[in-house]
């Protein structure tokens, strides 16, 4: 009987569920997991993309800086440097200073051959206060001799050469400043003046003239004369006389002592060499500004003296300009037309001698002053004869 009885009790586990899960339930929470899953996954899409932009950024700058896209898209029309321009400046206004222009002039390259077809030039350097009177007569002079010349005008800061197109002379101002007689001012201008013609790579020779100089032979003439010449002219001597020792300073010593002074005429002609060592000199320069005043003439003492101390053997220590001193004074003797004859430019041209090249020449002055204006018309008719141009 007790055997055969069934327990009154289930096991725990024989008891059913009264409290079943229901599928609605099971959709809840599927939802939850699915939503969260979402949520995670936006998040790491959001940071994914935070992060991949912050090092794109990085990278794209890192690139920019080695590898800029600009190297590759923009236009060379005005911004880029043209080699062209660089050796041989196309216009002759720029805004640098001085001291600048100077820096820029000086650079000389250290290679030997250049990587363009170099044609050696002369660069004519006109110091005028205005008006060049003789224009028409340096244009017929220049006639057909183009890619052999360069010609460079200072004149007053506000003034404007009144020439037409097809002249030489036109458009070649350069940036200019006030200059007095017998000051300082007149060895910055002719400073100016070479520092302008040495940014063209071409020019060789470099003569300074004024608006009363005239060509006294033919263009081939002077250039084949200066282009072959292994020395520049540029007069320079000394003499015990109040005009030229009696300038000298004793404070300039010993930088300068009395027996380097010279003196000399300021129209010069050079080497580009030359030319260069001049522009880059700042110790004598300072010296003669400092102390070459006020009746001391620096224009008539700077280069003869620089070039004396350093370069001697590389002057002819005369002039290739002629001018005439005998009527004294503090100016040349000046011409006019009444003075213009056959007979007189061939005074000019054979007169006296001297050495080119170290051997005896008749062939001493290739230009002379001091011109007037009213000479401008029988010098014109003179150009098909004795002047040959």
């Amino acid at each position: 009987m007790w055997g055969d009885s069934k327990p009154m009790f289930k096991s725990q586990e024989e008891i059913p569920d009264y409290f079943p899960s229901t599928p609605r339930n099971d959709w809840s929470i599927g939802l939850v997991k699915l939503v969260t899953i979402l949520v995670i996954f936006m998040a790491g899409v959001v940071i994914g993309l935070s992060i991949s932009a912050h090092f794109g950024r990085y990278y794209n700058s890192q690139t920019d800086l080695f590898f800029p896209s600009t190297m590759y898209t923009s236009s060379c029309e005005k911004d880029c440097m043209d080699f062209k321009n660089f050796v041989k400046p196309s216009n002759l206004m720029h805004t640098m200073t001085d001291q600048q222009l100077y820096w820029r002039a000086s650079l000389v390259p250290k290679m030997e051959e250049f990587p363009f077809n170099r044609v050696p030039k002369v660069a004519f350097l006109f110091m005028t206060r205005g008006p060049l009177p003789f224009a028409p007569l340096w244009d017929r002079f220049f006639k057909g001799h183009a890619g052999l010349y360069s010609v460079y005008v200072h004149t007053l800061p506000d003034y404007r050469l009144n020439v037409s197109k097809d002249s030489a002379f036109y458009g070649r101002q350069i940036p200019s400043e006030e200059v007095s007689w017998g000051s300082i001012t007149l060895v910055d201008a002719e400073k100016r003046l070479l520092a302008n013609a040495l940014l063209d790579y071409s020019n060789e020779r470099f003569v300074l003239l004024s608006e009363s100089c005239i060509p006294v032979f033919n263009f081939p003439t002077v250039y084949e004369y200066l282009i072959n010449s292994a020395q520049s002219y540029v007069e320079s001597y000394f003499i015990e006389t109040p005009q030229c020792e009696g300038r000298y300073n004793r404070r300039m010593a010993p930088h300068i002592t009395l027996d380097q002074w010279r003196k000399g005429s300021e129209w010069f002609e050079l080497s580009r060499e030359l030319a260069v060592n001049i522009l880059s000199d700042v110790k004598y320069y300072s010296l003669f500004r400092k102390l070459c005043r006020p009746s001391c003439y620096p224009d008539e003492h700077y280069i003869p003296t620089f070039l004396h101390m350093f370069y001697g053997e590389l002057n002819s220590n005369r002039t290739v300009t002629w001018v005439d001193w005998s009527r004294g004074g503090p100016h040349p003797a000046r011409y006019g037309a009444v003075n213009i004859t056959v007979e007189f430019i061939q005074s000019i041209r054979n007169n006296g001698s001297c050495l080119y090249n170290g051997r005896p020449t008749s062939v001493c002055y290739l230009f002379a002053r001091k011109f007037a204006p009213s000479a401008l018309e029988p010098l014109m008719n003179l150009t098909s004869t004795v002047l040959e141009f």
